[in-house]
């Protein structure tokens, strides 16, 4: 009985030890070598792939070869951070846990020491609470402190809280997500912030000019790239009256692809890892710009494309492809104006590569008229009722609303869990357009 006893109990104790090795911190170091430099996730090379991620849908973002998010905040009001880290560690995924600084465009005072203080001290308790999870894989300390900012000693702020997590955790390196690429901003941070690790960098339609900036500056050091992906509103074409021109859900796929091969494989050596944004749908502009994924549900071309580029190899079953859509016979580009009270014929050319049924979805939306900027909170926009015919096909007809600006959005669905999407801006006048 005794030697029972002590045989379940070393078993149980072994057990508990597996348990508490399965959750230490892995340690994560930055390595130089002979081709450049190489992160390193216990003691072994690691390849990001990676997208923001604000709510959890790590089984799916997994399932297409995803294997690291990013994160905003520590204090997300709709998604438990210890959850998510959780989920991440049980599907083989790492997160790049980002500790939020308050912006001076948000009314921060970076002069204002006690307040800087109090900050450091939230973050301090942050970091204690996060450090030893073995998903952790880099702090982002702030996320483009650098928008709109004229007082350059928030980066001193920075350093402060690097130098806080590198004395309370010796094992994740630190990094702050910069926008863009800028080379003042650059020498400010090297300056202000030698405690970070490397430097990230957000950058969309301008990521094609990423090669070029960093041989103009010299900058040989390693850094990441934690956003990229569509073409940004404020780098779009835009409609006469100044509405931005959205891509195609087909379009951003192809863009995103491009930006890959062409960009992010050529910096091999220098990039650590990049982060594609983003793994959710976010209202910015449109409910479509920027997401991965639509207000219902289903995952888009681009999903596809990243999985071709995590894996190698292409879903079994891929998105709709767009082919055109048209509004009174004209595209997007020809600045389209419509009359009130008239009736217009919309239509949305898709093809579907593996013969899936597709069933069509319309929508009108005032267009936004937000002004705020690097990704601020917006609210969504209601769809106005009553204006479509036949919504449910591929060919609608639109009654024209009271003069104003509008977006029309088409939808088709594969029924296996794809969209694909395109949308038109229309300006409605009195009169003949």
């Amino acid at each position: 009985m005794w030697l029972l006893i002590v045989i379940l109990a070393c078993a149980a104790a072994a057990c508990t030890a597996d348990s508490d090795d399965a959750m230490r911190p892995i340690k994560v170091d930055i390595k130089k070598t002979d081709s450049g430099y190489q992160l390193l996730r216990g003691g072994k090379p690691y390849a990001i792939k990676g997208a923001g991620m604000a709510i959890d849908d790590i089984e799916r973002f997994a399932a297409r070869g995803g294997n690291s998010i990013r994160n905003w905040t520590t204090n997300n009001a709709v998604q438990d951070v210890e959850e998510l880290l959780d989920k991440a560690h049980a599907h083989g995924v790492t997160v790049a846990l980002c500790l939020q600084m308050v912006a001076e465009r948000h009314g921060f005072d970076y002069d204002d020491a006690e307040a800087v203080a109090r900050q450091l001290g939230a973050l301090t308790e942050e970091v204690l609470k996060y450090r030893d999870h073995p998903a952790l894989l880099v702090w982002i300390i702030g996320n483009e402190l650098n928008h709109s900012y004229s007082n350059p000693a928030v980066f001193d702020a920075v350093n402060d809280v690097a130098k806080m997590i590198h004395e309370l955790d010796p094992n994740h390196p630190t990094t702050t997500a910069l926008e863009r690429f800028d080379a003042e901003v650059v020498a400010q941070v090297r300056m202000r912030a030698p405690e970070l690790d490397f430097m990230s960098f957000q950058t969309y339609g301008s990521l094609f000019g990423l090669p070029t900036d960093l041989a103009a500056t010299g900058f040989e050091e390693p850094f990441m790239v934690t956003e990229w992906g569509a073409i940004g509103y404020w780098e779009m074409e835009l409609a006469s009256w100044g509405a931005p021109i959205e891509m195609s859900s087909s379009g951003r796929a192809d863009k995103v692809l491009e930006a890959n091969r062409d960009v992010l494989q050529e910096l091999a050596g220098q990039l650590l890892g990049s982060y594609i944004f983003m793994w959710g749908q976010k209202q910015e502009r449109t409910p479509t710009w920027f997401g991965l994924v639509t207000e219902t549900g289903e995952q888009n071309e681009t999903a596809d494309v990243m999985q071709r580029i995590w894996t190698g190899s292409w879903p079994d079953n891929r998105s709709p492809r767009v082919g055109a859509m048209r509004l009174d016979g004209r595209i997007a580009a020809q600045s389209i104006m419509l009359e009130p009270g008239r009736e217009y014929v919309a239509e949305f050319e898709v093809a579907d590569p593996d013969g899936d049924a597709l069933r069509y979805h319309w929508e009108v939306k005032p267009e936004s008229d937000v002004t705020t900027a690097g990704g601020d909170q917006e609210a969504p926009i209601e769809s106005l009722p009553g204006l479509l015919t036949d919504a449910d096909k591929a060919t609608v007809y639109l009654a024209v609303p009271e003069p104003g600006d509008y977006r029309l959005f088409a939808y088709a669905y594969d029924g296996q869990g794809h969209a694909a999407y395109a949308n038109i801006p229309f300006l409605v006048v009195r009169g003949e357009p």
